[in-house]
């Protein structure tokens, strides 16, 4: 599966390291309460317009994990 930035924060977790480059790149919303709630719908590209974050190197460094 090729992540873009319509890819929700759910199905990134379920890939195996999706949390940890998430983290790696300050992606805030794994340990805010709110988006606990809302992780099916939360979409990459978003919350990094959102927090100010470099979309295309999160992209980049999920899509160079295995499958």
């Amino acid at each position: 599966m090729k992540i873009t930035n319509k890819t929700t924060l759910a199905k990134i977790v379920e890939k195996k390291g999706g949390a940890e480059v998430l983290m790696k790149n300050n992606v805030p919303c794994l340990g805010c309460p709110m988006a606990a709630m809302e992780i099916d719908k939360l979409k990459i590209g978003e919350v990094c317009k959102n927090y100010g974050l470099n979309l295309e190197k999160i992209l980049e460094d999920l899509n160079k994990l295995k499958k």
